[in-house]
């Protein structure tokens, strides 16, 4: 272990596979450990890229994966007995109009477990409710956050002492257009040319902010997690199980598309500006891998969606390490 832990924020997504791979090649400088918070609630290739990439990457590497969780977000969210951390829901008020629900999801099942697990590598003890006590003095872990030139708005500080966040594809060299810091494009290039062209990205299946292509790519590739999170969205129209059962009026019907319609009727079909826009630069992208001899051209859409810990595509507040 370094003096000082070099801790990788596996998100299990294009960029923190990216820097796993770099770390494990000798590109960036090795990891003490990646911390992978876990949901329990992502997609099956997620846990099948996590597994491949433990075994062929980040063991030989000698660099360990330590898969942390404090639920399963989506068993939480339907326990009656359960005090739940709302997701960004969204709603339609009585009055006809709409609106979103507060987001705690990545504060309580990614950033919380990162951070607990963080503090009890740097010598933090266990108090009486089993969650680790402050770190000593004068300890921490530089933290590095897979976030690439194209979102380099989200680069944020950690508000934590312990932990100072960096963000090594920011500063790489050997971007495609010959600018310094890597983009998500030059990522996905990168891991198709090691054999990791299928990385999925990691999101819960029942995400609020996922748009249509996600939505479509789920229903057309992935009925288990379709029907997951069509079955999801119908049971918490009234709202979250705990505040029901608390006899709490929650005001309105909730949903997990942004149209306020039942996820199996929802307009996920309807190509959206943004999209049409990503498409464009997907074609960019495919032409400029054909002419390098690349196979396999990213055609998702919704390059953009995603939930990092520390890297929500919706997060402007930063987050703590």
């Amino acid at each position: 272990m370094s003096a000082v832990p070099r801790v990788l924020n596996l998100g299990a997504g294009v960029q923190s596979t990216t820097l796993l791979l770099l770390a494990a090649e000798g590109r960036i400088p090795r990891f003490d450990v990646a911390i992978m918070a876990d949901t329990g609630w992502e997609p099956a290739a997620v846990y099948a890229h996590l597994d491949r990439i433990e075994r062929e990457v980040a063991a030989p590497a000698g660099i360990p994966i330590l898969r942390v969780s404090v639920g399963n977000i989506r068993a939480d969210a339907l326990d009656p007995g359960k005090r739940f951390a709302s997701m960004p829901l969204h709603v339609r008020n009585p009055d006809g109009g709409k609106g979103i629900g507060r987001r705690q999801c990545t504060a309580e099942y990614k950033i919380r477990p990162i951070q607990e697990a963080v503090r009890r590598l740097l010598g933090a003890r266990d108090k009486a409710n089993g969650r680790p006590d402050r770190v000593p003095r004068g300890r921490h872990v530089n933290s590095s956050i897979g976030i690439s030139r194209d979102e380099f708005h989200r680069a944020k500080d950690s508000r934590v002492g312990y932990s100072r966040h960096e963000h090594p594809l920011l500063w790489l060299d050997g971007a495609a257009d010959g600018r310094e810091g890597w983009q998500r494009s030059d990522c996905v290039r990168y891991l198709r040319s090691n054999g990791f062209g299928s990385t999925p990205k990691s999101a819960c299946v029942g995400c609020p902010f996922r748009r249509n292509a996600g939505w479509r790519r789920m229903r057309d590739t992935d009925t288990t997690s379709w029907a997951d999170a069509v079955a999801f969205d119908h049971a918490i129209r009234a709202g979250y199980a705990h505040a029901t059962a608390k006899g709490t009026d929650l005001p309105g019907n909730f949903y997990l598309h942004e149209s306020c319609r039942p996820l199996g009727a929802a307009p996920i079909d309807h190509v959206t500006r943004p999209e049409w826009g990503s498409r464009q630069t997907d074609l960019l992208d495919a032409i400029a891998d054909t002419e390098a001899g690349l196979t396999d051209p990213d055609d998702d859409p919704d390059a953009d969606m995603g939930c990092s810990p520390f890297g929500c595509p919706n997060d402007q507040t930063g987050g703590a390490a």
